[in-house]
């Protein structure tokens, strides 16, 4: 017998030769699903998937939607299953000499006995440990045991690697990875797809924010584009992406627009190691902060961040967190350098120029974060499936559909181009 508390009800069951023998094809069938290498379909918009925990790991409606391209006129809308944006945040360690440790359930930052911060664990979903800060082995099992990941990176923003516990237990994405990381046409296809959606970007910045001295650059860089298609090798698409970025940042000066007209932000060409001007500086520092962002997204569905398919495989390099951050480069980390720029956030003052390059003050290096975890908490339409939320969240969906792109679910795989 069988109560519904809601109701009031008590429904009488039988226990038939029928029914028992109905439970246990579906206990076989579902034995059968846990050992089987790929996941079955994804339901088409069943409403069981509403309430689904899983929801946001299986993805049904952007899978279906991503099978079948163009869609259908009379495809469903896809539903999005997820917040649009999280609550938690990363945790940004900064000041150098700083040890993290733990009280309960609350992480306590410290320095020489003062306390600097205080954070409840729900409320981040990564620590980042900038230079010499330490944390507490208490803290690593706690962090490890939340599925938190601990994020290390140098006092400069040098990704150094990830310390996080085995709360993923799939292997058959790694598995998938690599297989297609060994095919060198699948490679090709994967990158065509990661330059066309960062020149795309590029070209929709400079269309929108350059103003008129921009048109004949945005003209030549739909030239270059158009090649992408035929490109036979990665080495051709390298040559491709290093044309779209020198036409892009010939004009990226355009785009900025300080307060005051003032001269310290005057951009002239892209360089790097050392930057050597406050812009230059910023967008080094931003792009370390993606690349951070891209790995953690990456280890949390399964995928190894340093086994690259565009970007291959080199020591100490993260070469699919380099793949997966091209098609974000431009629209958050240098829509976060304009926005600085331009809105008098980042100050002449917040850096450090000499003649072996320039370097951010603390100041502007907070100043900066700020500016770019603003750029990830925004809410935008996403260009494909047509819901709303934040780039942070855009983000780790890609990086799922990544995986599930190099499962063979669907393909080819599709870069965020936004319009």
């Amino acid at each position: 017998m069988l109560y519904f508390a809601a109701s009031r009800t008590r429904v009488d069951v039988a226990f038939t030769a029928d029914l028992e023998a109905q439970a246990l094809r579906a206990v076989a069938e579902a034995r059968q699903a846990t050992s089987r290498r790929t996941p079955p379909p994804p339901l088409e918009h069943s409403k069981k998937c509403v309430a689904c925990s899983l929801a946001p790991i299986c993805l049904p409606d952007e899978t279906n939607a991503l099978r079948v391209v163009p869609p259908a006129p009379t495809a469903p809308d896809v539903r999005r299953l997820y917040p649009p944006r999280t609550h938690a945040q990363p945790l940004y360690v900064q000041e150098q000499g700083a040890v993290v440790g733990k009280q309960g359930e609350t992480l306590v930052v410290k320095k020489r006995g003062e306390v600097l911060a205080r954070v409840r664990l729900k409320e981040i979903d990564q620590l980042v440990v900038c230079g010499n800060v330490q944390v507490s082995t208490q803290t690593v099992h706690l962090l490890c045991e939340a599925g938190i990941p601990v994020v290390h990176v140098s006092s400069g923003h040098w990704f150094y690697g990830i310390t996080q516990g085995f709360t993923l237990r799939n292997a058959f994405e790694k598995a998938a990875q690599f297989e297609v990381a060994a095919d060198r046409e699948r490679c090709v296809e994967f990158a065509r797809a990661f330059v066309a959606a960062k020149g795309q970007n590029q070209r929709t910045m400079l269309r929108r924010n350059g103003g008129p001295e921009v048109r004949g650059a945005v003209r030549e860089m739909r030239r270059v584009l158009d090649r992408i298609e035929t490109a036979a090798s990665l080495e051709e698409l390298l040559g491709i992406e290093g044309q779209l970025a020198g036409l892009y940042f010939e004009s990226f000066g355009r785009m900025l627009r300080p307060p005051a007209g003032d001269l310290t932000f005057a951009f002239e060409n892209r360089n790097r190691r050392p930057p050597r001007d406050p812009v230059n500086a910023m967008l080094s520092f931003g792009y370390a902060m993606l690349v951070k962002e891209c790995a953690v997204a990456l280890a949390s569905v399964g995928l190894d961040p340093y086994w690259g398919l565009y970007h291959q495989p080199r020591h100490g390099r993260p070469g699919l967190a380099l793949d997966l951050m091209e098609e974000f480069r431009p629209v958050v980390v240098d829509s976060a350098v304009i926005t600085a720029v331009n809105t008098g956030m980042v100050r002449p003052r917040d850096f450090v120029t000499a003649a072996s390059g320039c370097a951010m003050k603390d100041t502007g290096r907070k100043r900066f974060i700020s500016a770019f975890a603003s750029r990830l908490d925004q809410l935008v339409t996403h260009p494909i499936f047509e819901y709303r939320c934040s780039w942070r969240q855009m983000i780790r969906l890609q990086a799922r559909l990544l995986g599930r792109c190099l499962r063979g679910e669907f393909r080819p795989y599709r870069g965020l181009v936004t319009r």
